[in-house]
């Protein structure tokens, strides 16, 4: 009886090895879903207001990460590749193409997205900067 025992909880152990090492594993810094709270001079109520922010959720692709974005208006999309020494390089951007009332916010997002070649993740704020000391402000969504 030991020994059948014995058995089973070897066979059960060595399953959960299995199973814990092909799951796939996220980066938690990156990785998730971010509301954007500072870009140019839009204030914090007028993003929040219209729900802007990315979504870094989608599984890695080599290095890469298929993005997504809304403003406000229009479902965007766009490549992200999150590099160990702070770089970004975000590529791809488009979105779709229904006309809204105000797509300041989208036209300024858009215009300054692509351009990010920096980033820092402190606590649970992600930062992008471009070259020209823009930048943009998100906070974790999951983040209370």
């Amino acid at each position: 009886m030991k020994k059948i025992l014995m058995s089973i909880f070897a066979v059960l152990f060595l399953g959960l090895i299995i199973n814990c090492s092909s799951a796939q594993v996220k980066n938690p810094f990156v990785q998730r879903e971010w509301m954007l709270v500072s870009l140019n001079n839009f204030t914090k109520d007028q993003l929040i207001k219209n729900k802007a922010g990315i979504n870094l959720t989608a599984k890695k692709e080599g290095n890469k990460i298929r993005g997504g974005a809304f403003m406000g208006c229009n479902r965007m999309f766009f490549t992200s590749e999150f590099k160990n020494n702070g770089k970004v390089e975000i590529s791809g951007l488009g979105s779709t193409m229904m006309a809204c009332q105000s797509m300041d916010i989208e036209n300024a997002f858009s215009k300054s997205f692509e351009k990010m070649t920096k980033y820092s993740v402190e606590g649970h704020f992600l930062t992008l900067y471009d070259e020209n000391g823009g930048q943009m402000k998100f906070v974790a969504a999951d983040w209370d």
